[in-house]
């Protein structure tokens, strides 16, 4: 794993005036991000948007502790569920093409809807329940739906069929309530890939990633990304990691237990791979209301529609993919994000709409005061 400078992220040639002002604040959010790290996480990188660019990216921290690699904002972390609203993203593109209505039943889409129970109800899903978890679908923990980052994963169709006979039975009528599931999320990939004949992932590329430039961002660690790759840590003495298969556990690191490198089942509920800078550009799309650098992504009205939290939940209330959690419906300035945890990272990306500022943060360890960090997007420079 290559060294980095701490402010590596920000991959400019210092020297110009320019360089200068904008290295300035970025040194500032890496002062900001060292309380963080430590015996909380071992590194966390930052970078905080506008619509009109980049206001600060930094990094601290240890990407990889055996290696001394410093955290940046190019390290390449696992998204987990933050690969969420890239789905609903791409979801939405597909309602402004007039592909997929979000009120029309989706099982003619998902024919593994038929095995739920009651049947009444598995008819009566759509896409919007899908996008704000309020189908009734179970939510299983997913904490082996992992495989090693060298082998392939399985066929997303025999993997959606095995989760929905193991979970058949719905919650609750779709549409009562909000309620966060994984198995809502597969199923809503499922039907993009039958709209698009082709695979979810290839998708998320064609719709996504490549219009915006995320061109480090991909559902595995490909060879030009590996050495940016940052490891996951856990708390050394923590009982998660006799859930967890045992190839996953790596080497300890004094307090910590590293992870061997993993993907996850599933690409749609949470399979993206990559770094901050990338999640950064995601953001500003958002933040310009699905446009950025002259590549339009979403309809304007879609973007801030997507933003309306509509589905109140019991841990979270749901728009059409972000959300907010439920201890947070009065927070000032209010915002909306998505968060994507696993072993041995935490990420989000947040945005305040009133504020007009967002941020990405990921970090190498799967709990830490991901809060404390994402709030700094309001300090200003």
């Amino acid at each position: 794993m290559m060294h980095r400078e701490p402010t590596s992220g920000l991959r400019l040639n210092a020297g110009t005036v320019e360089d200068v002002a904008v290295m300035a604040p970025a040194q500032a959010l890496e002062d900001r991000l060292r309380p963080f790290v430590g015996s909380r996480v071992p590194g966390v990188a930052a970078a905080v948007v506008t619509a009109e660019g980049i206001r600060a990216a930094a990094g601290a921290g240890l990407a990889d502790i055996a290696s001394g690699a410093t955290a940046s904002t190019s390290m390449v972390c696992p998204w987990f569920s933050m690969t969420k609203i890239a789905t609903a993203t791409t979801a939405m593109r597909f309602v402004d093409r007039g592909e997929l209505d979000l009120d029309e039943p989706i099982i003619g889409h998902v024919p593994q809807l038929e095995r739920l129970t009651p049947a009444g109800r598995a008819r009566r899903i759509t896409a919007r329940h899908l996008l704000t978890h309020s189908a009734g679908l179970s939510n299983p923990i997913p904490v082996s739906w992992i495989h090693p980052a060298d082998q392939p994963g399985p066929d997303p169709d025999a993997f959606l069929d095995g989760l929905l006979a193991k979970h058949p039975k719905l919650r609750f009528e779709p549409g009562a309530r909000s309620s966060y599931s994984n198995l809502g999320t597969l199923t809503l990939g499922t039907a993009l890939a039958r709209l698009a004949g082709k695979p979810y992932t290839h998708i998320v590329q064609d719709e996504l990633l490549a219009p915006l430039g995320m061109t480090r961002t991909g559902f595995s660690y490909a060879p030009e990304v590996l050495p940016d790759a940052a490891t996951g840590y856990h708390a050394r003495w923590s009982p998660m990691r006799a859930l967890l298969p045992r190839w996953v556990i790596g080497p300890p690191a004094g307090r910590w237990i590293s992870f061997n490198r993993f993907l996850l089942d599933g690409s749609a509920y949470g399979g993206l791979v990559g770094p901050a800078e990338d999640a950064a550009r995601f953001l500003r799309m958002h933040l310009r209301d699905g446009e950025l650098d002259g590549t339009r992504i979403l309809q304007p009205e879609t973007a801030a529609r997507m933003r309306e939290i509509t589905a109140p939940g019991k841990r979270f209330d749901l728009g059409l993919g972000w959300f907010r959690p439920a201890n947070a419906r009065d927070a000032d300035p209010p915002f909306v994000e998505h968060v994507g945890g696993g072993a041995g990272f935490f990420n989000v990306i947040r945005i305040y709409p009133s504020e007009g500022v967002g941020i990405a943060v990921m970090g190498n360890a799967t709990k830490y005061d991901i809060d404390g960090v994402a709030a700094l997007a309001l300090d200003g420079p």
